[in-house]
């Protein structure tokens, strides 16, 4: 049955007539067990590939069936968007997947639409039909599906914001939204375990978000049993509070009863009441993969009982005893899917698999390079010459940027002016914008739906900006401190960063992640002090900045935002309003390309190359050096530390012939060693003296000022350095 963007089972029922006892015709409830048995019959396809070594992966869909055709037949391809996982292949050939693309993707095939053979099998993806590239980490699509949710009603508000435009990422982001799309995301019983579940509840109640939630219950996460994984073993009974939420509990081996859950809750989101979550008791017939065998830890009375309620078979009775099929007509349907099936399956295994010049691609955006000659713009003079602090040209750029791009959305813990608004808009209140006041004044001027306080959870924060960059948005965030990023770290390093590029240019998230960073504040430790930079330049997909004075902040965010990359951008708390590194306001089209360091003072004896809070305390004990000893050090501030600048770093290390490599962080494993090992590689033969590296002891920053001042570097330790690297 043919399936076009907008046109559901809903509105093709009125031109024939129902089948008694349901809302479908007998032309829709033919087509529902055609895909249904097409489902099972890719899964035993995928098996016998796996038997005979052609595929390298599987995991089935079986038992799931029902629930899934149901859900893909209430929805709409190409106008709703799909929040998968990796059961959820009958909703993907009910919504217009083939069954070609899907075993190009177990083959791990170059033209696997999917991903061009990047991620195993099940991993589906389909940039026509709104199909989201998932990740194989459990429940992170949940905050996906919201924020996505939260990007298509933004854009129903602000259409105009949905207009493209050259010179920024705008120019290669598209933007469809519909004023009563749905969002659909699924998880397994399991997988209602992960906090991200949770905290995607909390937003799509809160904000009576139009996301449908479909919980897959087979009973086991892999082998353990869903009593083992949720408080009294029904998901149901615990969510059943959430306030504005559509809620449904059927047995997901039944079609009927599985369509009509399903219609019903679709119709609930698309009609603005808020979101529905549909639980679904299923079965999982085979085991959790093929890699895991199932018998050892169920019995095999389990097993028959679960066979009993196998979806297909009662479909096939329920299809006979109707007499909308009979037998002769069930085993056509089923010879042309099987042979469907062989000839996918013959065209998957002689596809053309991906070469090794492939691999790179998509890592970052192919583009728009945040190295590109367009951010290398010259500060303009303005009316008002006076010197601002590094806080405060942040905050011009972001109100800069606003008023420039509508797509622009701000938001973390306590960014806001004043959640509670009515005082505020009447002048009775400063408002707080951020503990650090750099994003004061943007509730204000731009309203709350383009700035707003998150709840406490980080993960949440950055989950939700994923969902929304996917659609175009450009999502500014901000982590309160660097030591609470942790939260996030699931949603940075398997879904931030890797979106672009697991599913082979098909989606990707570029938006901003602010974070203040960071010692040297008396008081601050432990949770408010350290860095970790290191962890995150160790993550392909992901930009890494970090200035040291107000010019650099204000130019590299802007790129930061402009780009169409996701961007970690570092900010020193010690440097926020610190006398050194002050400077006028450029103007608002001032940016600076990334990969580009800053030459902070010349000199020919001896290189240091560092950024952040270092970069006055190594100038400070270059200055001192230059006037007890005569030493000239060339100083380079990085400013951008993936990527980084190897050409001037290489230019400055073949004139001094000795370099000192120098961060706030811990020594051992840290940022310099990277640097430090390159240099000793590449650049052996200029080296007068070995490498020497700078940085914290290998402990976290403690509270009492006399042990920070030990753990971190100070202008002795880089000044004693210099001495005794340039008497080498």
């Amino acid at each position: 049955m043919a399936r076009q963007s907008g046109s559901g089972v809903a509105e093709r029922k009125k031109t024939a007539t129902a089948v008694a006892g349901t809302s479908l015709t007998r032309e829709q409830l033919v087509e529902f067990y055609r895909l249904m048995y097409l489902s099972r019959r890719t899964d035993d396809r995928e098996i016998v590939l796996k038997r005979q070594q052609k595929i390298f992966f599987q995991v089935s869909c079986a038992g799931h069936e029902a629930l899934l055709v149901a859900a893909g037949m209430a929805l709409r391809p190409g106008y709703d968007w799909f929040f998968p996982y990796y059961r959820d292949r009958a909703i993907c050939l009910a919504l217009g997947n083939t069954v070609e693309e899907q075993l190009l993707q177990a083959v791990g095939a170059a033209d696997d639409p999917a991903s061009g053979g990047r991620q195993m099998p099940s991993h589906w993806a389909s940039r026509k039909l709104n199909i989201v590239s998932p990740s194989s980490s459990t429940a992170t699509q949940c905050l996906h599906a919201v924020g996505c949710a939260e990007a298509g009603r933004y854009f129903s508000r602000h259409p105009e914001a949905a207009a493209k435009h050259d010179g920024d990422y705008r120019e290669f982001k598209d933007v469809t939204f519909h004023g009563d799309e749905v969002v659909y995301v699924s998880i397994g019983e399991g997988s209602t375990s992960q906090g991200e579940f949770w905290e995607s509840l909390n937003t799509a109640s809160n904000a009576k978000l139009p996301v449908l939630y479909l919980v897959e219950d087979n009973g086991y996460a892999i082998s353990t049993p869903v009593e083992a994984n949720t408080p009294g073993g029904n998901i149901s009974r615990l969510v059943a509070n959430f306030p504005d939420f559509h809620f449904g509990e059927i047995d997901g081996t039944d079609p009927i009863a599985s369509y009509n859950a399903m219609v019903e809750a679709v119709a609930y989101c698309r009609a603005g009441k808020g979101p529905a979550l549909v639980h679904g008791h299923v079965i999982r017939p085979y085991s959790h993969s093929l890699s895991d065998d199932e018998r050892l830890y169920r019995s095999a009375a389990e097993l028959e009982a679960d066979a009993l309620r196998d979806p297909i078979s009662r479909m096939q009775m329920w299809l006979l005893r109707e007499g909308i099929l009979d037998a002769d007509a069930i085993n056509r349907l089923e010879r042309q899917v099987d042979e469907e099936v062989q000839r996918a399956a013959d065209k998957a295994v002689m596809a053309a698999l991906p070469t090794a010049d492939s691999i790179m691609r998509h890592v970052y955006s192919e583009d728009l390079s945040p190295m590109d000659a367009r951010f290398a713009t010259e500060p303009v003079a303005t009316a008002d010459p006076s010197e601002r602090t590094m806080a405060d040209l942040i905050n011009c750029c972001l109100k800069d940027e606003m008023r420039r791009d509508e797509r622009i959305v701000v938001f973390g813990e306590d960014v806001a002016d004043a959640t509670r608004d009515e005082a505020l808009r009447a002048g009775k209140l400063k408002g707080k914008g951020g503990v650090f006041k750099l994003t004061a004044g943007l509730q204000t001027e731009f309203g709350n739906d383009r700035v707003w306080n998150s709840p406490l959870a980080e993960a949440n924060i950055v989950g939700r900006a994923i969902g929304m960059a996917t659609r175009g948005l450009k999502p500014v965030v901000e982590i309160q401190f660097f030591d609470y990023i942790w939260p996030a770290m699931h949603q940075m390093r398997n879904e931030l960063a890797l979106l672009r590029w697991r599913s082979n240019g098909g989606f990707s998230c570029p938006l901003v992640v602010r974070v203040p960073i960071g010692g040297y504040l008396t008081g601050g430790s432990i949770y408010h002090s350290q860095s970790g930079e290191s962890i995150f330049t160790h993550t392909p997909g992901v930009r890494v900045v970090m200035p040291s004075n107000a010019l650099d902040a204000l130019g590299l965010l802007r790129t930061a935002i402009r780009c169409d990359d996701p961007v970690l951008f570092l900010e020193h708390k010690r440097l926020y309003r610190e006398t050194f590194g002050r400077a006028a306001y450029p103007g608002p089209e001032y940016c600076i390309p990334f990969g580009k360091a800053k030459v902070v003072r010349p000199g020919k004896d001896l290189t240091v190359l560092t950024y952040g809070a270092v970069v006055p305390r190594a100038l400070q004990a270059a200055q001192k050096i230059q006037r007890d000893k005569g030493v000239d050090v060339e100083l380079i501030d990085l400013r951008s530390l993936s990527p980084y600048d190897w050409e001037t770093i290489a230019e400055s290390v073949k004139k001094t012939s000795r370099v000192i490599v120098a961060h706030e962080d811990m020594l051992s494993w840290g940022y310099g060693a990277e640097l430090a090992a390159r240099i000793g590689e590449e650049l052996f033969e200029y080296l007068d003296a070995p490498v020497r590296r700078v940085a914290s002891m290998d402990v976290f920053v403690a509270y009492q000022p006399l042990l920070e001042d030990v753990i971190l570097p100070q202008p002795e330790d880089l000044y004693r350095a210099m001495s005794e690297i340039a008497a080498f």
